[in-house]
């Protein structure tokens, strides 16, 4: 059996994370933990989500709860819970709430899950990974953001828009902070195995618009509809697909750093990892052009100043 509980489960992302990974038909039971005062939504989400799952002839179990108790044997634990993000906000915004809220979760986890990879979607998620890390006491690569896996498949996609080709083709990667010190790795971006460089040369492409509009995609989406959903919650889903099935994969995630990468240290950021059922095997040793390295280091001072900031006001 592979166990994952979900920490914030009638909230947008939670739920729909459920939903997504019962539909991949890899986990055999889905706890969906929430608040006292919300079992009730919990409950009918999980009434609603048979339904679906019947069409589909997928057997999981989904348990309501609002007992830290249910956590037991959980293989991954997931933290959403937390102030979302409203119009006008930066992610940076929340992190004084949601450090106290991550930080609780992070102690019940070690309690009740000792066993378990804990991956933190809360945001400002960088810095939440590290409150997570240090609250439960864990082993470092058993506490997972989800970094810039999302900023990732972002940047895949308006990229395969621009030069009309199927995003397959298209190999690239985001690193740093997930927000607006992210850093597209576009040194060392390919289209079907052919450095971005040459596509360039023969057609144009203005690079600031498109960093531009990958770090403003999450604001123009909250600004249209008030939250994001479905991306984030099939990038999650993905996440725990690949560490449940033991994939090996590398992506961008979110991992305290100890000098692995341009010797940063005491901080976590995204960077690519490789994941395994055992969480993060290793963190992939990159090079970076000059200005990557700049906005690698920036990403860093920024997110540790908030970091240490919360981590003051926790008293930790």
């Amino acid at each position: 059996m592979t166990k994952v509980s979900i920490l914030g489960s009638t909230g947008t992302i939670g739920k729909n994370v459920a939903f997504t990974l019962a539909r991949m038909d890899t986990v055999s039971e889905i706890v969906l933990l929430t608040r006292k005062n919300s079992i009730r939504k919990a409950e009918g989400e999980v009434l609603d989500m048979y339904d679906a799952l019947a069409a589909e002839n997928i057997r999981c179990n989904l348990i309501p709860s609002n007992n830290y108790e249910d956590m037991r044997d959980s293989d991954i634990v997931l933290i959403t819970a937390g102030m979302a993000r409203k119009e006008g906000m930066d992610r940076l915004d929340l992190a004084k709430p949601n450090a106290k809220i991550v930080h609780n979760y992070g102690k019940q986890i070690a309690k009740y899950a000792p066993n378990s990879i804990i991956l933190v979607v809360t945001n400002p998620v960088d810095v939440m990974t590290t409150i997570a890390l240090e609250a439960s006491g864990f082993d470092k690569n058993k506490v997972i953001g989800i970094g810039n896996h999302l900023d990732s498949l972002r940047l895949k996609m308006i990229l395969a828009k621009h030069f009309n080709i199927n995003s397959a083709e298209i190999h690239t990667r985001v690193i740093g902070e997930h927000g607006n010190h992210m850093v597209p790795l576009l040194s060392s971006t390919t289209i079907g195995g052919i450095p971005l460089k040459y596509f360039i040369r023969s057609e144009l492409l203005d690079i600031k618009k498109i960093i531009n509009q990958l770090k403003q995609t999450g604001k123009s989406i909250i600004a249209r509809k008030g939250a994001t959903e479905y991306g984030p919650s099939y990038a999650i889903a993905h996440l725990i697909s690949t560490i449940i099935t033991d994939s090996n994969k590398i992506l961008s995630v979110s991992t305290y750093l100890n000098n692995e990468i341009e010797n940063v240290s005491g901080v976590s950021l995204g960077v690519p990892a490789i994941l395994c059922k055992e969480g993060i095997r290793a963190i992939i040793p990159i090079k970076m052009h000059e200005h990557e390295k700049k906005e690698f280091y920036e990403a860093a001072t920024i997110v540790k100043e908030v970091t240490d900031y919360v981590k003051k006001d926790l008293d930790i």
